[in-house]
């Protein structure tokens, strides 16, 4: 198995000094990728006085199946390889004090679980222009990753939106149908039993009554004899007075 598919692996080893070291420890990122079909490269810095870098062809990576001494096929290796690097108990150690506050050398050792065999890469340390070169290559993976992530995650929410819109579409229709329906059921009853209650109380029937009574009684004429008399001015001569 080559490389041409294989998926860069970020990560934050925990760092210790082989030795009680003096200097304080800064915390390191590693990066690990494949530059070609036949080699990985692994990356390791802490921005600072820190950066190192293992190359490993194929061939390399076969010598350390041996010396480690997992079985299996050449596949099942891989992934265990790739798993410790993943796992959560991967660690730097240090070595030796530069004068610059970093160490000499420092090799990369991780395991996929307790128990278990252990990965063991040695890291040769990068100086001036190739560490600048590493950390500026390193922060750009780190972006594009997080880019990457940030496109999928958008894409995938989309997605559960198209998905989720006919069904959203469907319950409304449902909730829309049962309320013009249960609204339909309440109405009838109502003026079905408004009409009965209309037709058989008989205080229903008396002040209908009251009311052609009251009608009648307004819109008869008083008779001539019995209406008040309303005086007017008198017009009369001065010369009869």
């Amino acid at each position: 198995m080559l490389f041409e598919e294989f998926e860069a692996i970020f990560g934050e080893p925990r760092v210790e000094w082989s030795s009680g070291g003096a200097h304080p420890l800064r915390r390191l990122l590693y990066y690990v990728h494949a530059p070609d079909p036949s080699h990985l490269r692994i990356h390791v810095t802490d921005f600072h006085s820190n950066t190192w870098e293992a190359i490993r062809s194929v061939h390399q990576l076969e010598d350390m199946r041996d010396n480690i001494g997992i079985g299996g096929s050449w596949s099942e290796f891989i992934d265990y390889f790739v798993a410790s690097i993943k796992s959560e108990d991967v660690k730097v150690v240090l070595h030796g004090q530069s004068d610059s506050g970093g160490a000499t050398s420092a090799k990369l050792v991780a395991q996929k679980a307790k128990g278990m065999p252990l990965i063991f890469v040695t890291l040769v340390k990068l100086v001036d222009f190739a560490a600048r070169e590493v950390m500026g290559n390193l922060s750009m993976q780190l972006f594009m990753a997080f880019k990457n992530t940030q496109t999928s995650l958008a894409e995938e929410q989309e997605h559960n939106h198209q998905l989720t819109k006919p069904v959203t579409a469907e319950k409304n229709e449902s909730i829309q149908n049962k309320l013009e329906s249960f609204s339909k059921k309440q109405k009838l009853p109502i003026t079905s039993a408004l009409a009965m209650s209309d037709a058989s109380d008989p205080s229903t029937e008396k002040v209908v009554a009251q009311d052609a009574s009251s009608k009648r009684v307004t819109n008869r004429v008083v008779p001539a004899h019995r209406r008040s008399k309303v005086r007017g001015v008198l017009l009369q001569n001065p010369e009869d007075v």
